[in-house]
């Protein structure tokens, strides 16, 4: 291999391995390039601007903003009252209130760590008072806020959409069907473990007390419907429903609700741009990197080796999977589709793989690996609110990453899964 291929592949390894932080491990590795073969010095903020110049990208800050503005404004206390009423009487009632919560409120957010973080801080102290391990409840919270990245509007898919040249709305379409797979199957699973634990169930609620909830979240239950709504009724695009969607929960929050506060805007929209600023650092160094992959050729000789080395569509499906899960579980997600992004459409185009379906398993695999140990980015949000340390969690949260690696292999052997709403 070239001196750049070993800096590229090795030195990024040795990086993530000694701790250093994923964006500041690209960056060292592109300027070492840079310094070491002589390359034209321009070249790294030209392609680090590059990588932030998309307009679709946009979508990403105000998603974020969105998600932390219908925390503020009460909006995630609402659905969670909303979904308590409905099936707090079933076997685990508290845990299917948690999916149900989490699907509506990914649907607006579009991502995993905001609603982790807003379904989390509302349900684990309620969890844990009902008589529920921590462990068991920041697990279930963990996997159901990884439901964001499939549900739309999904921040994985407008990244994944900007790298593919794909069209983001389709892409939206092609995850409604796993993650709403994947919602079964925690749910599944919450059952199961209730009725093995002889849980006691609670009391329904009355028809009473169900319109109660109805009429105090409808504005919340309305934010999805506005937001994809608008999208597919060609209102707006993607990235101009982000907008919307922070508008519509400044709104209710200020002047419907009015639990949020002036005077707690500033760090509210602190608290997003910080968020913000992590994922876009990533995708703007994670640019150069991949410019320097595909100079060297990396990624189309990977796909090469690939394709002789698998002559069968299925094992290399496989084989994929099996490797891209192994690097999002110690590696970030947004890192890996940005760095990998070439490699995998050129295999995907080699055997001949429906650019949309494809993008679902990748962006499936991404939202599994958000929650697999040992350094899923929402098991460290998790962690911090439930405060419970890792070795619990991951062996609490185990029996959903399983639950979920089922469903990647129907989205990745069954395209109609992923392209049923699409066509």
């Amino acid at each position: 291999m070239s001196t750049t291929a070993w800096i590229l592949t090795a030195g990024f390894g040795i990086l993530v391995l000694l701790g250093v932080p994923f964006a500041f491990a690209i960056a060292l590795c592109v300027i070492a390039v840079v310094l070491v073969t002589g390359i034209e010095p321009m070249l790294l903020p030209q392609t680090v601007v590059a990588g932030t110049q998309s307009f679709s990208l946009l979508a990403i800050p105000f998603f974020m903003l969105a998600g932390e503005l219908m925390s503020a404004g009460g909006l995630s206390q609402r659905l969670v009252r909303v979904a308590d009423v409905f099936v707090r009487h079933l076997p685990g009632g508290m845990g299917l209130v948690v999916v149900l919560a989490a699907l509506v409120f990914a649907a607006v957010s579009g991502s995993a760590p905001a609603t982790t973080a807003a379904i989390g801080a509302v349900m684990i102290p309620a969890m844990a008072e009902r008589g529920y391990s921590k462990a068991y409840a920041t697990a279930l919270v963990v996997s159901a806020g990884v439901l964001a990245p499939l549900v739309p509007p999904s921040i994985a898919f407008v990244i994944w959409g900007v790298i593919a040249e794909q069209s983001i709305s389709k892409l939206f379409l092609s995850g409604v069907v796993p993650g709403l797979l994947m919602a079964a199957g925690m749910m599944l699973i919450v059952v199961v473990q209730a009725l093995r634990d002889q849980r006691p169930r609670e009391a329904p609620a009355s028809w009473p007390q169900r319109r109660a909830a109805l009429r105090e979240g409808v504005w919340a239950l309305l934010a999805p419907a506005v937001v994809l709504g608008g999208i597919y009724g060609g209102a707006f695009t993607p990235t101009e429903a982000a907008v919307v969607a922070c508008i519509y929960a400044l709104c209710v929050g200020l002047l419907i609700e009015r639990r949020l506060r002036c005077r707690e805007l500033p760090a509210v929209v602190l608290r997003a741009m910080s968020i913000s600023a992590i994922v876009m650092a990533i995708v703007a160094v994670s640019n150069g990197f991949g410019f320097l992959v595909a100079q060297e050729q990396l990624a189309t000789r990977l796909a090469s080796w690939l394709a002789t080395q698998f002559h069968e569509r299925w094992s290399m499906l496989l084989a994929l999977n099996l490797g891209f899960f192994a690097l999002a579980a110690v590696m970030d997600e947004i890192a890996i589709m940005v760095i990998l992004g070439p490699m995998l459409i050129s295999i995907g185009n080699q055997f001949g793989i429906d650019p949309v379906h494809f993008g679902a398993m990748i962006v499936t695999n991404v939202a599994i690996g958000m929650a697999a140990p040992p350094i899923g980015y929402c098991l460290f949000v998790g962690m911090a609110i439930g405060g419970v340390r890792l070795w619990p969690l991951a062996k609490a949260i185990m029996p959903f990453v399983l639950m979920m690696l089922v469903v990647l292999m129907l989205v990745t052997y069954v395209p109609a899964f992923s392209l049923a709403l699409v066509r």
